[in-house]
């Protein structure tokens, strides 16, 4: 991505969670964006009337490293047309109407979840993947179809892969794990108690975990060695869970495996190919 962006998104987002002068800044910037930019934390803090020393904790609280990282994000927001709420359907609506607003609400997803990946920790997994002895993905409702969306893909590539969607099972396979091991978690909240558990019991066992969830603090990023954010946009009614979420948890997947690909490009095209012979031959006429 050529210009960081996705500050908006991470603010409205951790706005609730937010101690009160924190959110005090936090509002001053969304009511006004364009002027904040340009703003030193000193002045910021009077603006708001805070404190410098407020800013600086509202840019921890938000996992960013600074006021400039702040800046640069939101300045990155304003150069793209400005975000909209998500669209939710209308009893009886036309069927056009429908198409536009699932349509929107999915490109939003995907925008906001790309600009708020952390390139170096999206590198970071990548590189773990690519020395993986296995990959245990787990994610449990709406999530465990990303998992299983993972585990289809990986194999492709030749990846010592499991999906889990049973607790047990998840628990059974991670117990015999160790160092050279990845365990994926996938959870929208962060906060499913079994994805957490099964988060603690990998950190327990000493396997490389990446967390898959949306922005924020969360138990599941406690035990989470690697964070790949994904959007977190209030959702309309009906794409609550098993929409908007699953969504976002498949692009990232994507990403995962596009730059896990592009890192070992000729052995991945070499088992691809392997693949596509395989389901050829499953349909050649005896």
């Amino acid at each position: 991505m050529s210009t960081t962006k996705g500050g908006l998104v991470i603010l409205k987002e951790m706005l609730p969670s937010l101690p009160p002068s924190e959110k005090k800044i936090a509002l001053y910037i969304l009511e006004n964006p364009e002027e904040s930019i340009h703003l030193t934390a000193l002045t910021l803090g009077e603006r708001s009337r805070t404190s410098s020393a407020a800013v600086i904790r509202l840019c921890k609280s938000l996992g960013l490293k600074g006021f400039q990282e702040l800046k640069i994000r939101v300045a990155g927001d304003l150069r793209e047309e400005p975000i909209e709420e998500y669209r939710d359907i209308e009893p009886n609506e036309n069927v056009r109407d429908i198409i536009s607003k699932v349509t929107a609400n999915t490109v939003q997803t995907l925008n906001e979840t790309a600009d708020m990946v952390s390139v170096e920790q999206l590198e970071r997994a990548v590189e773990v993947l690519s020395k993986a002895k296995s990959v245990t993905f787990f994610g449990f409702g709406a999530s465990y179809i990303a998992a299983m969306d993972a585990k289809q893909k990986f194999m492709r590539i030749d990846r010592n892969v499991h999906s889990f969607s049973d607790v047990h099972m998840a628990a059974t396979s991670i117990a015999n794990k160790g160092p050279e091991d990845v365990v994926i978690g996938i959870s929208f909240s962060g906060n499913t108690p079994e994805a957490v558990k099964l988060m603690e019991l990998a950190r327990c066992k000493e396997v490389v975990t990446i967390g898959i969830t949306k922005y924020g603090k969360s138990q599941m990023a406690a035990y989470s060695d690697i964070l790949l954010y994904t959007s977190a946009a209030k959702e309309a009614t009906f794409r609550t869970g098993a929409t908007s979420s699953r969504i976002a948890q498949l692009h990232m997947i994507d990403l995962l495996l596009m730059c896990l690909s592009s890192s070992d490009y000729q052995q991945t095209i070499d088992h691809l190919d392997v693949t596509r012979e395989a389901i050829a031959f499953l349909h050649d006429k005896q």
